[in-house]
C-alpha cells in the first residue's frame, strides 16, 4: 500500500509536469512578456542618489568630582552639570528629526520645487525634468489638484512628509558613529543638503545650549548678591566659571555636537532603482503566473 502512495505521487507530478509542457508556449509567452514588462519598467526609473556624512558625538562632558558636590545647587538653579556628549548628541538627533527643525530647513532653502515638481535629473547638464502638470517652470505656479484643505502649492507638512521619506539616520553601536544620508534625483542637492543640515542643527544646538548658559548666569548672579554665606557664595562662583566655560566653549567651537569624520560627497553612482533585482523579481514572478494560469485552465477542463 506504501508503494502505491508513492506511485501515485509520482503520477501525480509527472501530469503536472505533462500539463507544464504542454502549456510550454503559455508559459514562455507570459514570462517573455514580464521580462520585456520588467526591462520597460526598470528604464523608465530615474535615478536616485545617496549622499551620506558620517559623524562622531563631541564629548563636552563636565563631570568632575568638584562639579558633583555642586550638582545640588546647580539643581536648584536648573543646571545640568552632566550633560555628556552622548546624551547632546541623542537630543540633536531628536532635533534633526523634529517637525519644526524641518520645516523650518524645507522653507528656509525654498525646496518645495525639488521636493514636488522634479521628476528626474539630467546628468549631462544637471538640469531637471519637471512634472508639467504640477507645476509651470516659467511662471514658477503651481497647478497641481488637490483636494482641500490642500492647495496647489504643497504645505510645510506635505513638504515634511517627503522630505523624511528621503532622509535616514543610522546609529551605529558598535563605536558610537552616526551616518545621515539624504537621497534625492540629483546627487548634487544630496551633498548640499546633508551638509547644510548638519551644519544648522550644529549651530541651532549651540543657539540652545548658549541661550541656557546665558539664563544661567543670569541667576546665579542674582542669587550670588542675595547671599553672604561664603561656602554658597564660593559654590556660585564655581557654577559661574562652569557655564562661562560653556558659552566660551559653544562660541568658538565649528564643531559643537558632532565631529564630521567623513563629509558628504556627490555620488557618481546611483543607489536605486535595483534595477538588474527588479528585472529578475519580475520575471520569475511572471513565470510563476503563467505556470498558475496553466495548471488552473488544465484542471478547469478536467472537471468540466
Amino acid at each position: 500500500m506504501t508503494e502505491n502512495r508513492h506511485s501515485g505521487r509520482d503520477v501525480d507530478l509527472s501530469e503536472l509536469v505533462q500539463v507544464l509542457w504542454s502549456g510550454k508556449w503559455w508559459l514562455a509567452g507570459i514570462t517573455l512578456a514580464g521580462a520585456a514588462l520588467s526591462v520597460l519598467l526598470a528604464l523608465s526609473l530615474p535615478n536616485i542618489y545617496r549622499s551620506e556624512i558620517l559623524l562622531s558625538p563631541v564629548d563636552s562632558s563636565l563631570q568632575s568630582s568638584q562639579l558633583g558636590q555642586l550638582g545640588g545647587v546647580a539643581a536648584l538653579a536648573g543646571i545640568n552639570l552632566n550633560s555628556s556628549g552622548n546624551k547632546k548628541a541623542t537630543l540633536a538627533l531628536e532635533v534633526l528629526q523634529s517637525r519644526e527643525f524641518v520645516s523650518n530647513f524645507i522653507e528656509q532653502h525654498n525646496l518645495f520645487v525639488p521636493l514636488f515638481a522634479v521628476e528626474s535629473w539630467n546628468i549631462h547638464d544637471n538640469s531637471f525634468n519637471y512634472k508639467t502638470g504640477d507645476y509651470d517652470v516659467e511662471t514658477g505656479t503651481w497647478l497641481r489638484e488637490a483636494d482641500p484643505p490642500r492647495q496647489a502649492k504643497p504645505s510645510l507638512q506635505e513638504a515634511y512628509k517627503e522630505f523624511m521619506l528621503g532622509m535616514e539616520i543610522q546609529e551605529r553601536k558598535a563605536n558610537g558613529t552616526i551616518v545621515v544620508a539624504i537621497e534625492h534625483y540629483s546627487p548634487y542637492l544630496a551633498q548640499r543638503w546633508v551638509t547644510d543640515l548638519v551644519t544648522e542643527l550644529d549651530y541651532k544646538m549651540k543657539a540652545l545650549d548658549m541661550a541656557e548658559a546665558t539664563r544661567s548666569l543670569q541667576y546665579l548672579e542674582q542669587q550670588l548678591q542675595k547671599t553672604s554665606v561664603e561656602e554658597l557664595r564660593r559654590a556660585l562662583y564655581q557654577l559661574i566659571e562652569e557655564q562661562t566655560k560653556t558659552l566660551m566653549l559653544a562660541e568658538v567651537s565649528d564643531q559643537y555636537v558632532f565631529k564630521i569624520i567623513d563629509p558628504a560627497i556627490v555620488s557618481e553612482i546611483q543607489h536605486k532603482p535595483r534595477r538588474a533585482l527588479l528585472c529578475i523579481v519580475i520575471t520569475l514572478f511572471s513565470a510563476l503566473l503563467a505556470g498558475f494560469i496553466v495548471l488552473v485552465r488544465y484542471f478547469s477542463k478536467r472537471s468540466a
